[in-house]
């Protein structure tokens, strides 16, 4: 018989999940908590090469491969204007939103059904499956439930009610898009400055737009109420104050840039240490938040929907699924995680770190160029046709 498994989030995860639980046999409804789609939500992210490789197994890869830009260089500079290192990055560059409609609407296309205005709010294993209710005073029924929630799941807490939260790694973000501004650099390479009060990247699309972000330091974490309250132009101001002493482009940017969205504050999760019971599993961000300084959280995601759906086919019974799932992802996410957390350290190490970081890092970067030090994470391949040999979920790393 056909399972039937309930996806908790419809953003960038949810689909993709959906998509690849259906190409491993089973079927598949998305509850999103708010009552529309992503539409224009965020700005942009990075798709990596192991990400794209993901997609490429469930017939995706074309969607994204005319999104966004080809970005397979980072230059590194100091808030001098001194470079500091060069590296190679490959990945794809591409608006968040661009690539949530194209994958939400291959999702529909394939017959998943997504319902709106459906916030969890409980879920219990019942005799034969699991059983959601929602905010609407609905209920669903399936035989196992996935959490794509994000960081903020509601289907991590039901696992595990005390489960840690996310950690704030001292550090906003906002970003946008500028029209009308010549800068220095190829289109699709990546400048990331340090300058003295704050970390500012960009790079430039091919027609000539310049996509940016900028990470203000936050030892204190804002609210979400007291970030949403800061107006486009408090934030230019802002913005404006921290970079005027560093050599760059980064204030013709911002003056550049139509209206610049409320910030957000960055997080990562060092470790959940549930990942599942026996009708319930979490994956993405509710499972292994990273730092955008790692390049690799929709990668993670798509690989873990990949691998989630490979273990359901291949292992019997649920548990032991979920079980083979966390054992084959666990190790290789938290790895990552920790790798997001030191490249982000360096964004607001003040002065003595600042001067330790510009004396080093050329030297450090180098290294890692030369001895492609970083292609454990990029080079990561899954194969869709190798079978998931079972694993008992008593042998399982939940801790």
């Amino acid at each position: 018989m056909t399972k039937k498994a309930l996806i908790i989030g419809g953003g960038i995860a949810g689909p993709v999940t959906a998509m690849a639980l259906r190409r491993a046999g089973v079927d598949c409804e998305i509850f999103e908590a708010y009552d529309r789609g992503s539409e224009g939500v965020g700005v942009f992210l990075t798709l990596a090469v192991n990400g794209i490789e993901a997609l490429r197994l469930l017939d995706l890869h074309d969607l994204v491969r005319d999104l966004g830009m080809d970005s397979s260089r980072m230059l590194m500079l100091n808030g001098r204007g001194r470079p500091l290192a060069s590296i190679r990055q490959p990945s794809r560059t591409l608006k968040r939103a661009d690539l949530y409609l194209a994958l939400r609407d291959e999702a529909v296309r394939r017959g998943v059904r997504i319902h709106y205005g459906r916030r969890l709010t409980d879920a219990s294993i019942t005799a034969d499956g699991v059983r959601a209710v929602f905010a609407d005073g609905g209920t669903a029924e399936g035989d196992l439930l996935v959490g794509a929630d994000g960081l903020r799941s509601r289907t991590r807490t039901i696992i595990d009610p005390g489960a840690p939260r996310a950690r704030h790694v001292g550090l906003l973000n906002t970003g946008g898009f500028a029209d009308g501004v010549e800068v220095p650099g190829e289109p699709g390479t990546y400048h990331f400055v340090f300058g003295k009060r704050a970390f500012f990247g960009y790079l430039v699309h091919p027609d000539g737009q310049v996509w940016w972000f900028a990470n203000p330091p936050s030892p204190r974490e804002p609210t979400p109420e007291e970030l949403a309250a800061v107006t486009s132009e408090e934030w230019r101001a802002t913005l404006m104050e921290l970079f005027r002493d560093d050599t760059g482009p980064m204030l013709d940017i911002i003056r550049a840039t139509g209206s610049i969205p409320a910030g957000w504050n960055t997080y990562d999760f060092p470790t959940v240490p549930k990942w599942f019971n026996e009708r319930m599993v979490i994956l993405g961000d509710a499972a292994h938040a990273t730092s955008p300084s790692s390049g690799q959280g929709a990668s993670m995601a798509i690989e873990d929907a990949v691998v989630l759906a490979k273990c359901l086919r291949d292992v019997p019974g649920t548990l032991d699924a979920f079980a083979a799932f966390e054992r084959l992802r666990r190790g290789r996410v938290e790895r990552i995680v920790a790798h997001g957390r030191r490249s982000g350290s360096g964004k607001a190490p003040g002065a003595v770190g600042a001067f330790l970081r510009d004396l080093t890092l050329p030297a450090v970067m180098r290294q890692v160029d030369r001895r492609n030090a970083l292609a454990w994470i990029h080079d990561h391949r899954i194969s869709w046709d190798d079978p998931v040999p079972a694993t008992s979920a008593t042998s399982a790393t939940s801790r």
